[in-house]
């Protein structure tokens, strides 16, 4: 006891230790050991690997991969904006109008985590395929002519992106919005704003919290995914994440691949610092 009592200042260091050995060792090394890679030539004769300073990966991947990288944000960025219009409606009916029942529409929500994403993806690829009930009945409504198909196309990737994503972007904007003192709103109302002004100068900025933690939960993930263009794309919707699946399980470029991770990562992260800056990150906490 007289140990601990002298050494108080320890306490928060010996608290996050876990968590930080956890970090070094699943997160720091990891990183490590994926930038020595991306910096290796490998050799046409054995196959081996030789660390030489290969900044040149890089450059080769960008001109090589371009149309990839560039589909995959492009993807990711429209599958956020549907989830952020499908998803704030929602929630702000849940947050404000279900009562009782908000807890079984949350489970509504929520209920899809319990079924594997490779299932959820699946099921797209039936619900989209060129006899199902989605297709004829756009074809009979002359959305799409007699042999229009969803399937292996854009929207097919997108629409898959944008609802196995839309629980990370539906559970943040209903957090924030239930959190809103609807005495707010009520005095604004009693102000002679209308339910729209209301909702413009009261809802929304305090909600904001909510939008930007959703779309960067949304938007992150579906840089990096692969599974919905493969199963509901073709190889003309390829984006880098199935560049890099390729690269490191089928074609044992692992430079390549490495060094197209780094890419991605970096990306991300400067357009995540650009959007908070933006938008200003006192506004996560609210």
């Amino acid at each position: 006891m007289g140990f601990i009592h002298r050494h108080r200042w320890l306490t928060p260091y010996l608290l996050l230790a876990p968590g930080l050995v956890w970090l070094a060792l699943f997160f720091v090394v990891p990183i490590g050991f994926l930038a020595h890679q991306s910096l290796e030539v490998q050799n046409p004769i054995d196959f081996s690997y030789a660390f030489k300073w290969a900044w040149h990966n890089y450059w080769d991947s960008i001109s090589t991969y371009e149309p990839q990288l560039v589909r995959s944000f492009e993807y990711a960025a429209i599958a956020t904006a549907l989830a952020l219009l499908i998803s704030y409606p929602l929630a702000y009916w849940i947050a404000f109008r279900a009562g009782r029942w908000k807890n079984l529409f949350l489970l509504f929500i929520i209920g899809p985590f319990f079924v594997t994403y490779l299932i959820r993806t699946l099921a797209w690829e039936t619900i989209l395929s060129d006899n199902g009930f989605v297709v004829t009945t756009l074809k009979q409504l002359g959305i799409l002519g007699s042999d229009g198909r969803l399937l292996a196309t854009s929207t097919a990737v997108v629409a898959g992106i944008t609802y196995n994503f839309l629980p990370f972007m539906a559970l943040p904007l209903y957090v924030s919005l239930e959190q809103i003192d609807q005495r707010l709103i009520e005095a604004a109302q009693d102000l002679y704003a209308s339910n729209a002004k209301a909702f413009l100068k009261v809802t929304l900025p305090l909600s904001l919290p909510g939008i930007i933690a959703g779309t960067l939960l949304t938007f992150i993930p579906a840089s990096g995914d692969f599974i919905n263009a493969q199963i509901l794309g073709t190889s003309d919707q390829y984006m880098i994440g199935n560049v890099i699946q390729s690269r490191f399980l089928e074609l044992t470029d692992y430079p390549t691949a490495a060094a197209l991770s780094f890419i991605l990562m970096a990306i991300i992260l400067v357009l995540v610092i650009a959007y908070t800056r933006l938008l200003g990150t006192e506004r996560l906490t609210g």
